[in-house]
């Protein structure tokens, strides 16, 4: 017999009680090991992620990251675009930015982070990922197709995007980040509240993670890169009522970027706005500013539709 929901939810709560218990025994008994049991669970791909499928005609393509084999699909004939999806994503996500892209004369180019989709896991086995290795796999996906004209990232994709302009072989003239993740360290703050990770586990949790990944997790901030991007124009697009990412942290963003622009949604989400009408016509004319960009029949002219106060620029 399938769990009432008053039964799923009594089974989490139960769950997050023996858990919380669990670290904060190992707080006092051992919090080197349980620094290293809280870097498997964050580093922990969800066993269900989002699937979605890609348009016909892609020509797959693989590149190596980290010794693991990484695998997308690109269309198009033109100045490359990277499409970059987010933490239990895959590049089917993105696919309703494709078809516009290619005829306003764009190669499109998707892939599968580590441990996502199609791909390979990385260097830390099944259903162990983190941004760093998603922005190593953009690199190695840039090495194979060249600097973009524009990258579409989607929540983790936009730091993932940002560490590869600062260390990788990306260069791009123009940004679009959708809902985006702004940095890892309020998420881990979250993530150690939620658990209850104490003082001397953190603190070794985190040296555990930059012993993983190289960075640390401060370093981690898209808004600490904005020099990293060379000047790229960014396009932010965010949904006011967003349960995943922070709107406030889009509207400190745009602030801080020179010449960025914030177009704000309503009742979109995280995720429905990947497949918006007027969300894609803005991005790609953004993109594409002098081509004649449609969605769904309706000619987007400008960016102020998305929001009722009109999108908002950086002074």
């Amino acid at each position: 017999m399938a769990e009432s929901g008053q039964q799923k939810s009594m089974n989490v709560r139960i769950q997050t009680a023996v858990v919380r218990a669990g670290f904060k025994i190992g707080e006092l008994a051992g919090p080197g090991v349980t620094a290293r049991v809280a870097a498997w669970l964050w580093c922990r791909i969800p066993a269900k992620t989002e699937r979605e499928p890609e348009p016909a005609g892609g020509t797959p393509f693989e590149a190596v990251a980290q010794g693991c084999v990484v695998r997308g699909a690109w269309w198009g004939d033109g100045p490359v675009v990277y499409l970059v999806h987010g933490w239990a994503g895959s590049g089917g996500q993105l696919s309703s930015f494709v078809s516009p892209l290619v005829r306003a004369g764009f190669r499109v180019v998707s892939f599968d982070g580590p441990g996502h989709g199609r791909s390979d896991p990385g260097p830390h086995g099944p259903r162990s990922s983190d941004g760093v290795e998603f922005g190593r796999a953009l690199d190695a996906v840039a090495a194979v197709h060249g600097p973009a004209h524009g990258v579409i990232a989607h929540s983790m994709g936009a730091i993932a995007t940002m560490l590869t302009l600062r260390y990788g072989w990306l260069s791009t003239r123009r940004l679009a980040f959708l809902a985006p993740m702004q940095d890892l360290q309020s998420y881990l703050d979250q993530f150690c509240a939620a658990v209850g990770i104490g003082v001397r586990t953190r603190r070794r949790l985190e040296a555990a993670l930059l012993r993983r990944t190289g960075v640390s997790v401060p370093e981690l901030d898209v808004s600490g890169m904005i020099s990293d991007a060379d000047s790229a124009e960014l396009l932010v697009v965010h949904d006011r009522q967003d349960r995943r990412t922070a709107y406030d942290r889009s509207v400190e963003l745009v602030a801080s970027w020179p010449g960025a622009t914030l177009a704000t949604t309503e009742r979109l989400g995280h995720r429905r706005l990947l497949h918006d009408a007027e969300v894609v016509a803005a991005v790609c004319r953004f993109l594409a500013p002098d081509a004649p960009i449609a969605a769904s029949g309706l000619d987007v002219d400008s960016l102020d539709r998305l929001s009722p106060t009109g999108s908002r620029r950086a002074a």
